[in-house]
């Protein structure tokens, strides 16, 4: 188990620095400059250059450099577009709600996918299982947006339950951590269903039946346990799929996260912030995904992950 989180953290930096080189190589060929001004009067040809020379905007070697010379630091920069305000700033601000979206957003995946799964795979044709199909169905064929806006129009428009959109307090959570996480929750739900199905039919379980253990004890004792374990190799790509989705979804909810931000980086060519989000998403990516490693190994020591 050490060897695992020591060589994964050992990784890190080399996984980082490919997603920074492969990222910035992207945003330095986007057409346009950060210094443009939309809407508003141009640059002078001369303050132009002075800032260009400032941030190292005509020099890729001199760039990178100056860049990654401020990343030890933790320093991520200045945001060009939001002026008088840094990268870090802007993540201190927009990273705690988009986290907690996340997280909320995986745990009703879990929740809801693990119940439906369970359910459909002990009473299989009956209406819970068509049920769980309805979801997995439902889950798989929505994209985000599609789901978020019936789910406005329904409980905040039609039956007034929830807020429509802002971030104040637990209920404007219910509403885009339902969206984001109903379709890793549809994947888990077909996951285990199918899991737990074959597992129940296993001669170990019957032996166990023939032993005396109720039914009960079977599926939640033994097979739901071993029916997890591709649940967990799942979560790796499903906190990708969240905090990529999330995006969207914050646009859709009003939330005041870094999709917001992201997007609007790109647009304008917001190098400093662009390559910012990059790297602490890569970063929690990673992490995350060394954690769904630890707690593999751990549900089934017989594993072994190099």
């Amino acid at each position: 188990m050490l060897h695992l989180i020591a060589s994964r953290l050992l990784q890190l930096p080399l996984i980082l620095a490919v997603v920074f080189a492969v990222t910035f190589s992207l945003v330095w060929v986007m057409p346009g400059s950060p210094l443009d001004r939309k809407g508003e009067r141009q640059l002078a040809p001369e303050v132009r250059r002075a800032m260009e020379a400032r941030y190292n905007l005509d020099s890729r070697t001199a760039f990178v450099t100056g860049y990654l010379g401020g990343v030890v630091k933790g320093d991520f920069g200045p945001s060009l577009q939001y002026r008088g305000r840094t990268v870090t700033e802007i993540l201190g601000k927009g990273l705690p709600v988009s986290m907690s979206l996340g997280v909320a957003a995986l745990a009703v995946a879990v929740l809801l996918g693990t119940l439906a799964g369970v359910a459909g795979a002990l009473k299989p044709g009956s209406l819970l299982d068509g049920g769980s199909l309805g979801l997995t169905l439902i889950g798989i064929s929505l994209p985000s947006f599609v789901t978020g806006t019936v789910l406005l129009v329904v409980f905040a428009g039609l039956l007034r339950w929830l807020p429509t959109g802002g971030w104040g307090g637990p209920r404007s959570v219910i509403l885009p951590a339902l969206t984001l996480g109903l379709a890793p929750a549809a994947y888990i739900a077909r996951l285990i269903r199918l899991g737990l199905a074959d597992i129940m039919a296993s001669d170990y379980v019957r032996t166990a039946r023939a032993k005396g253990v109720s039914h009960r004890q079977a599926v939640f004792g033994h097979a739901l346990k071993v029916a997890c374990l591709p649940v967990l190799s799942f979560l790796g790509p499903a906190a990708a799929g969240v905090m990529t989705g999330s995006f969207v979804v914050e646009k859709v909810f009003n939330l005041p996260g870094v999709g917001e931000y992201f997007v609007q980086s790109v647009l304008n060519k917001d190098q400093f912030l662009i390559l910012g989000i990059v790297l602490v998403y890569a970063t929690l990516l990673i992490v995350f995904n060394l954690i769904v490693d630890v707690a593999y190994a751990w549900l089934d020591p017989r594993i072994q992950i190099d």
